[in-house]
């Protein structure tokens, strides 16, 4: 979702495309990276182009170098425990969770205006130190349906040396030869930013399994849906370069913010192996409880700062799927994580070194 010529792009439409697509290529690396067959491509060498493409800021996460650490919880209305045994999903219970607001990119000082993606990545901690891993982004499906297919897609993004821009031809060759795209460019072509971190869905994008008291195998997809109505960003934002922090420690001056955890359950034949392809919209849907966040902090000193949110790290009750993403991130992250802080163990000045975030 064979090559086929796409039809031709009018000048403007393709530049926009471009430029989301630059801007949302880190986000779709993080969460598509991938622990593949070592004679072909490697967690490494995708770290490798990531790096190649956004350059190298040291003691920072790979992609979403930009970002803040929020606290808060999630309350369970038990809504979803007829579908997964996890303690999480309990009616009552309240589990704190450790978040990251982020955007796209490599360049921890980027301009919050840029890019049209936000992320959303949560650890909820449960009982008998069971954790709950998830990175959501806020678009509906993910531009390719492989890590090898999201290779190539870096590949053919990476900036030109004199001009600092991919080459148009390289992209529009790859978007003919991966017909699987024209959902996220759709999506793309008419996508707004956000004026933002709180007034948007996030997606996990990624199907997974929920298993139930009887074991039985339910696959699910889940977002987050905020209270907080959608609104575009202004004129006014598009000058301040660090406008989604200000206005996220504003918001949390009036009072907490949340969002409803909404669970989506496939109906049989549903594709659960490929992000690319949305489900339809009559599937069951499932409020399964408030996120809860009431404080934020700089990514520097705050808890989320040495979390890998692995989307594999899950508790009994909830399990990855046959997407070929889900393991391709996970290997990914861990390899990011490793170089951060690796990056500020060998620092002869620990002190003065950038936190890795």
């Amino acid at each position: 979702m064979t090559p086929k010529t796409p039809p031709p792009l009018n000048t403007i439409f393709r530049f926009t495309v471009i430029g989301l697509v630059i801007a949302v290529l880190a986000t779709a690396f993080a969460y598509v990276g991938g622990w593949l067959d070592p004679s072909r491509l490697t967690p490494d060498r995708m770290i490798n182009t990531l790096e190649d493409n956004a350059g190298v800021h040291e003691g920072y996460r790979r992609n979403h170098a930009k970002g803040y650490c929020v606290v808060g919880s999630f309350e369970s209305n038990g809504n979803a425990a007829s579908l997964s045994r996890a303690s999480v999903f309990e009616t009552g219970r309240v589990s704190p969770v450790i978040g990251r607001l982020a955007i796209p990119g490599g360049d921890p000082h980027a301009n919050d205006g840029m890019p049209p993606i936000r992320s959303f990545a949560l650890q909820f901690q449960l009982p008998n130190d069971e954790q709950w891993r998830t990175a959501m982004n806020a678009m509906p499906v993910f531009p390719v349906s492989t890590p090898q297919a999201f290779w190539e897609l870096l590949k053919a993004s990476q900036p030109d040396s004199q001009s600092g821009k991919p080459d148009a031809a390289k992209m529009s060759a790859f978007f003919a030869d991966h017909p699987e795209t024209k959902p996220f460019l759709a999506w793309a072509k008419t996508a707004q930013r956000s004026s933002s971190f709180v007034n948007v869905d996030y997606n996990s994008l990624d199907a997974f399994r929920f298993i139930d008291a009887a074991g039985t195998t339910h696959f699910v997809r889940w977002g987050l849906v905020p209270e907080a109505p959608f609104t575009a960003m202004t004129d006014a934002q598009k000058q301040d370069p660090d406008f989604l922090s200000k206005d996220l420690r504003e918001r949390l001056e009036q009072g907490p913010q949340r969002w409803h955890l909404i669970v989506t359950v496939a109906n049989p034949g549903d594709p659960t192996n490929d992000a690319t392809l949305v489900w339809p919209e009559d599937r069951r849907q499932i409020d399964a409880g408030v996120v809860t966040i009431e404080s934020a902090q700089a990514q520097a000193d705050g808890p989320c700062r040495d979390i890998n949110y692995d989307p594999l790290v899950l508790p009994d009750g909830i399990a990855g799927s046959d997407d070929p993403l889900l393991s391709a991130r996970s290997a990914a992250y861990s390899e990011s994580y490793n170089r951060r802080t690796r990056e500020e163990a060998e620092s002869a000045t620990p002190s003065t070194q950038e936190p890795r975030s």
